[in-house]
């Protein structure tokens, strides 16, 4: 377990954060960072200070290092897990919307990577970017959402590379878990016929993979174990990531269908 250190989680409101949050609270000084604040305040855990702002925002990003400085002194450990999707045909155009996405889900995190790395100097720190499957496995539907998450992908596999030696990399690649991501991903319409990609798993198996992976400053973490050989097959059969991809497909279809 996780004890003794100063944390920032972004994203913090909501899925993942929030039950990330609340494992860690008992024995941590943390930060709880997010757009949104209605279930961070019905928790009134000692030990969590809750910054309200848009990280997708340069400004609250910089507003969120000042107070969790302030609040924390040193930042042990940054978890930057703020993100949403959406669950939808690419059949619009909508610049804002593509936009948005990529500012809150891979802008975001990469500056405050930067903003963690200047705040450390010598000093040692770990930073732990929530990542997807779909950011190596495209899935259709999310087409809009796993380009922001394989932005992350290319992102820490060429930051490794640079890395100075006092800062440890943790990148998380969750598959789908029942969360209200899903719900945020169709705004809440016709949210019972909406299919989770597979994968699946339940959200205490990924919070107990990630919780150990940090502990153990590990480079990657797969929630689901066999994750990186779905990955090598898909890579090296391509018949058998087409026939994924049709499976994931008609989920789509029956949503939309769903919807007429």
């Amino acid at each position: 377990m996780i004890t003794g250190k100063n944390i920032v989680i972004t994203g913090a409101n909501s899925g993942f954060g929030l039950d990330l949050l609340k494992r860690l609270a008992p024995y941590n000084k943390i930060v709880a960072a997010d757009k949104d604040d209605f279930r961070l305040r019905k928790l009134d855990l000692p030990n969590v200070k809750i910054f309200v702002a848009d990280l997708a925002l340069q400004r609250s990003a910089d507003d969120l290092f000042d107070f969790a400085q302030k609040e924390l002194g040193d930042i042990d450990i940054f978890v930057a897990n703020a993100g949403f999707g959406y669950f939808e045909r690419l059949d619009y155009v909508n610049y804002d919307r593509i936009r948005d996405m990529f500012a809150t889900n891979a802008i975001s995190p990469i500056y405050c990577f930067q903003k963690y790395a200047a705040s450390l100097g010598s000093k040692d720190g770990q930073f732990a970017i929530v990542a997807s499957g779909i950011g190596k496995i495209p899935v259709p539907g999310y087409a809009l959402y796993g380009a922001t998450k394989a932005a992350l992908n290319a992102f820490e596999e060429a930051l490794r590379c640079e890395l100075a030696h006092n800062i440890s990399l943790t990148t998380i690649y969750p598959v789908a878990v029942r969360t209200n991501f899903y719900a945020a991903a169709v705004q809440g319409k016709n949210v019972d016929n909406v299919r989770l990609p597979s994968p699946r798993q339940n959200i205490s198996a990924v919070t107990n993979s990630v919780i150990r992976g940090i502990e153990r400053r590990k480079k990657r973490v797969y929630p689901f174990l066999f994750f990186p050989l779905l990955n090598t097959i898909c890579a090296v059969c391509p018949p058998l990531k087409r026939l994924y991809w049709r499976l994931e497909y008609a989920k789509l279809l029956q949503y939309e269908k769903s919807c007429t």
